[in-house]
């Protein structure tokens, strides 16, 4: 059994890979994860695979937010981009697409051709084009993400694409009597609006969209509508980093 680890911001991602090419997945809460079930011993961490009913795999690979200042014992760390491309062409059998992948606190843009990453594009300073920001302007409207996704007629403008200046100017949009489902497609389109200058950069015939935003159905219409090429989104969009390491692992 191969497994592939992505360390996220708010979910440690895990993908078991059987002998007969099946996968699994596990989604843990990144604090708790490293609260019940991590241990520091020198300089490393150590995870009990087995005490997690996850059991015991051959060969770990790991990535993600915390790859940088988790060393997770006993596994091989890949760079995040690689990871999510490999991911990505395990979930669509492409090879030439842009990778647009939003998670909880960053986001990621990456030109891939011939199955080989030639550019990409990141943002991991500012939540305003990410799940948290997603989460608290669904917060401001108090609805929740699956109410949230299913608007993006008729946006009303938010010119503010900081997260913090945003609910306030969300709320005065409130005020002002805009109807909820305009504001929610604002919400959406304001994520498009800081993502667009990435894409149009690396822009490709195809948009491949992973990462837990990507459940968002209407910022998939609405990167169709303005951007005029298909979105693709795989079956499981949180987990393609963590599909990506298991496809390293059998490199």
């Amino acid at each position: 059994m191969l497994c592939g680890i992505d360390l996220g911001s708010r979910n440690v991602k895990v993908a078991l890979r059987d002998q007969d090419g099946s996968l699994s997945f596990h989604k843990f809460d990144t604090v708790s994860f490293y609260r019940e079930h991590g241990r520091a011993v020198e300089g490393q961490l150590r995870v009990d695979f087995a005490a997690l009913g996850l059991g015991v795999p051959e060969r770990v690979v790991a990535t993600g937010y915390g790859r940088q200042t988790i060393n997770l014992q006993g596994a091989e760390i890949i760079p995040e981009l690689k990871a999510h491309v490999l991911g990505a062409i395990q979930q669509t059998n492409l090879t030439d697409f842009t990778l647009l992948d939003l998670g909880g606190q960053d986001s990621k843009v990456v030109l891939v051709a011939r199955g080989k990453m030639l550019d990409f594009q990141t943002n991991d300073k500012c939540a305003a084009s990410t799940g948290r920001y997603l989460e608290n302007m669904a917060a401001v409207l108090d609805i929740d993400l699956a109410e949230l996704s299913r608007h993006y007629e008729n946006p009303v403008d938010l010119s503010s694409t900081c997260a913090i200046f945003g609910e306030t100017e969300l709320i005065g949009k409130v005020v002002e009597g805009h109807t909820l489902a305009s504001l929610a497609a604002g919400v959406n389109y304001t994520i498009f609006k800081r993502i667009k200058p990435m894409l149009k950069k690396l822009m490709s015939d195809t948009i491949v969209f992973t990462g837990g935003v990507a459940r968002n159905q209407a910022l998939v219409k609405i990167l169709e509508r303005e951007l005029g090429v298909p979105v693709v989104v795989p079956t499981h969009p949180q987990f393609n980093g963590a599909i990506g390491c298991c496809s390293y692992a059998l490199e």
